[in-house]
C-alpha cells in the first residue's frame, strides 16, 4: 500500500500523460487505497440503477446515474444531485462500468468547481476479453475489492 501522496502523484502523472482536464486517473486498487487514506473522500458510482441492482454495488458509494435508466439519456440532474450529496472540496473518485462515463463525470464536475476529481480506470467490470465478456480483465470486481450483489 502506497502513501496517499504517492498514489495521488501517480494519478496526476497519468492525467498529464493522457491530457485529462481533471486531477488524476487511478486503477481500481489505487482508488480503493486513496478512498481509505483520504479523509472525507467520496466514491461516486455513475452507473445506472439497473447496473447497481443486477451487476453489483460498491458499499458506501454515492450512487448518481450519469445516464438515466431505462431511457439511456443523459441524466439532466446529475450535477444538481452531485452538489446535493458531495462537497465540492472533497476528493471525488468517479466509477462506472469501464471508465468512460466516469471520465465524462469527472470532466463535468471539474468544470463545475470540483477541484479534486479522479477517474477510476477500468471501471467496475473492466474491459472485454477476447470473448466479449467483462470481469476477467481489469476492473473493481476482478481486483477483489469490496462489492455486493444488487
Amino acid at each position: 500500500m502506497g502513501t496517499l501522496s504517492d498514489l495521488l502523484s501517480l494519478a496526476r502523472e497519468r492525467a498529464e500523460n493522457l491530457n485529462l482536464p481533471y486531477q488524476g486517473a487511478l486503477t481500481p486498487a489505487e482508488a480503493w487505497q486513496v478512498w481509505q487514506l483520504a479523509p472525507g473522500a467520496r466514491l461516486v458510482d455513475v452507473r445506472t440503477r439497473a447496473e447497481w441492482e443486477w451487476v453489483g454495488r460498491v458499499p458506501d458509494a454515492v450512487e448518481i446515474e450519469w445516464n438515466s435508466w431505462p431511457s439511456g439519456e443523459r441524466n439532466p440532474a446529475f450535477l444538481a444531485q452531485l452538489r446535493q450529496q458531495v462537497d465540492p472540496e472533497a476528493l471525488v473518485l468517479f466509477l462506472c462500468r469501464s471508465g468512460a462515463r466516469s471520465d465524462s463525470a469527472a470532466r463535468l464536475a471539474g468544470e463545475a468547481g470540483y477541484s479534486n476529481c479522479y477517474n477510476i480506470l477500468e471501471g467496475f467490470e473492466g474491459d472485454r476479453d477476447a470473448h466479449g465478456q467483462r470481469n476477467r480483465i481489469g476492473g473493481w470486481r476482478h481486483a477483489g475489492l469490496p462489492w455486493q450483489q444488487g
